[in-house]
């Protein structure tokens, strides 16, 4: 008979919609606890920990990242914020899983990186995407070299959300836009496939009334030839799929293709192979359990979300930001 393993025990810095949809991913693993939730008011902390049942609720960051009983925290704040919480907890010797995008600029990340490496502390961009089965299915046959050579890379995510200029989508103090929001999923996914470093870039967007982008569309060429194209909008409601094409066949990564639950690959001889992979839990979950599983073996960062492609992709998001004209306040 096994031993038990001993949960680890996470704590989550921020109370907002995605803070609580992690909450519920932890729910699914049998050897996570939430631990301790952080926010700016007693209040909003006291509320969340009521609705997960979470032991510890501070009313500041800090008190999260010094708090002793926590293994590791989820920094689940706006894209502005991620590089101070993340170094915060960092130098409060605590292990980091960091919300997409990792952070606003290439050169706050590399701060993040740094301040990791030199505590010898376990940090990963929340790329959830990655880690789902229908995800990693594809990677399978891709490696397998079930499409043969691919040539080209395309996927796309938009809503349509109400306006509100103080909002996080629409307010550029708070790192807003269809880009960094909504586009870091197709253009990691692009990475993923492709790799992080095309030879060039191109994008178009259009800006709104706060001057933010609501539309934006990216295209990337590779040494190999291959072609990405990556399209993400605030303005409309988008199939929100991913294709990969091969020189023998291609593959659908159903929609939501961040979250999704099937993969079919088209050979190019007509066969059809479909892979129904459901999710255990709301999705969240699977990074959750990436992180516990190097955290056990003592492991610094993921071979699926390595730090190198972090720091890269948010080189390459601030490529396109430069070709869009795209600069936030202070930067």
């Amino acid at each position: 008979m096994s031993e038990p393993i001993d949960p680890i025990r996470w704590g989550i810095l921020g109370t907002g919609n995605i803070a609580h949809s992690f909450a519920k991913g932890l729910a699914a693993l049998p050897d996570a606890q939430l631990q301790a939730v952080g926010s700016r008011q007693q209040v909003t902390a006291d509320a969340f920990g009521a609705e997960f049942s979470v032991p510890n609720c501070h009313s500041s960051y800090e008190a999260l990242a010094d708090d002793g009983d926590v293994d590791v925290i989820y920094v689940a704040t706006p894209h502005t914020s991620h590089s101070e919480n993340t170094i915060r907890c960092l130098e409060a010797g605590k292990p980091v899983l960091c919300e997409k995008p990792f952070a606003l600029n290439a050169g706050q990340a590399e701060r993040m990186i740094g301040a990791a490496s030199s505590r010898g502390l376990f940090l990963m961009e929340a790329m959830w995407t990655r880690f789902v089965p229908a995800v990693a299915k594809t990677r399978e046959w891709i490696a397998s070299g079930a499409i043969g050579p691919v040539k080209a890379v395309l996927a796309d995510m938009g809503f349509r959300a109400r306006f509100d200029p103080a909002s996080r989508l629409f307010n550029p103090d708070l790192g807003g836009g269809a880009l960094l929001d909504l586009g870091v999923y197709p253009v990691s996914f692009a990475s993923m496939i492709l790799g992080a470093h095309p030879v060039e870039v191109s994008a178009l967007a259009q800006f709104g009334n706060t001057g933010v982008d609501e539309d934006c569309a990216v295209m990337l060429k590779y040494e190999s030839g291959a072609l990405a194209t990556a399209h993400c909008t605030v303005g409309a409601r988008t199939p929100t799929e991913a294709r990969i094409i091969g020189e023998e066949g291609w593959i659908e990564v159903h929609p939501p293709f961040y979250a999704a639950t099937t993969a079919t690959l088209h050979r190019s001889g007509g066969d059809v192979e479909e892979a129904p992979l459901p999710l255990t839990g709301n999705g969240y979950n699977y990074q959750a359990a990436a992180v516990m599983e190097c955290l056990r073996a003592g492991e610094l960062q993921s071979s699926i979300m390595p730090l190198d492609e972090s720091l890269a992709i948010m080189q390459l998001l601030d490529r396109i930001r430069a070709d869009i004209g795209l600069v936030y306040p202070g930067e």
